[in-house]
């Protein structure tokens, strides 16, 4: 499998790692992106280890919980795409062109 990760997953990454250096704590914000990758690659070898998101029903839309942190992603038969990476607390919202 391989894993793609969608502009609007990057633009997460890229706002958590700027929040995390306005916070004057840089580090942290490059571990959690760091791990939040490590996490989503190893998803080519077990597509299925996140569970179904319950706001969607679908059986493709998928998440890992790494708190504080969600990483959602769409499961294909060849491809995980990595779609979005929120907070927890957050309403889960997909880009219209991922739903």
């Amino acid at each position: 499998m391989q894993l793609v990760i969608a502009r609007s997953a990057l633009n997460d990454l890229l706002e958590i790692k700027a929040y995390y250096t306005a916070q004057g704590v840089p580090e942290i914000g490059q571990r959690f992106v760091s791990t939040i990758l490590e996490k989503a690659q190893k998803l080519t070898d077990q597509p299925d280890s996140g569970r179904q998101v319950p706001e969607f029903y679908q059986q493709q839309i998928r998440e890992l919980i790494y708190p504080p942190f969600r990483i959602v992603y769409l499961r294909h038969a060849s491809v995980v795409s990595l779609i979005r990476v929120w907070r927890t607390e957050r309403i889960l919202l997909l880009p219209d062109d991922e739903a």
